[in-house]
């Protein structure tokens, strides 16, 4: 039977090398430190979806203490071996059952033309149509590291938008010049800062 469990603390930098840096591209690899001082201050969760002792997926959340009720799903995978075998659906059923108190989950993805490699752009595709299969509603664009985002929350969208930028906007927090909520058409995205030579 699968459960969604906060990962161990001793199991994060195994968590990190495996699975983080194996599934996602250099710019949304937030560095390791970053990660543990967000814990430190009780703003990020990491669960992992286990069967028994075995990890088969994750979804780390992070939230800022401005904004109570808006969390953001900063990564969510599911491990080499259990891809495409339905447990990305399972995850996100289990977050809507864990926020089922009215919080607001936000999800990121790239949007189809995010300024990432052109050959990859079905695979973008794919992502979107999973989040919409799966009971997100898109709500608006974002910039985040480096790429053009398609914003969802998990569920229906809230009436009060400004709320819903301003407290995603918050999590990420002043340092992360690289994050526009609802950006102007003409602008472009900053790569983030562990990006930056």
């Amino acid at each position: 039977m699968t459960e969604l469990r906060p990962l161990l603390p001793e199991g994060l930098e195994t968590w990190y090398r495996q699975e983080l840096c194996t599934a996602f591209p250099p710019c949304e690899q937030k560095p390791l430190s970053a990660i543990r001082e967000l814990m430190d201050q009780g703003r990020y969760e990491l669960l992992g979806l286990y069967d028994g002792p075995l990890l088969q997926g994750y979804a780390t959340l992070w939230s800022c203490p401005e904004y109570p009720g808006y969390v953001l799903l900063d990564y969510l995978g599911v491990t080499a071996a259990r891809r495409n075998g339905g447990l990305g659906g399972t995850l996100l059923a289990l977050l809507r059952e864990r926020f089922r108190d009215g919080s607001v989950l936000i999800v990121e993805a790239e949007a189809p033309d995010s300024g990432g490699p052109a050959e990859e752009r079905p695979l973008r595709e794919r992502r979107l149509s999973f989040y919409r299969r799966n009971g997100c509603t898109p709500v608006y664009l974002s910039f985040n590291c480096g790429l053009l985002c398609q914003v969802f929350v998990l569920g229906e969208a809230p009436v009060d938008l400004d709320t819903l930028q301003k407290a995603h906007r918050a999590i990420y927090g002043p340092a992360r010049t690289d994050v526009v909520i609802d950006p102007p058409p003409d602008a472009s995205p900053e790569l983030p800062y562990w990006m930056e030579e």
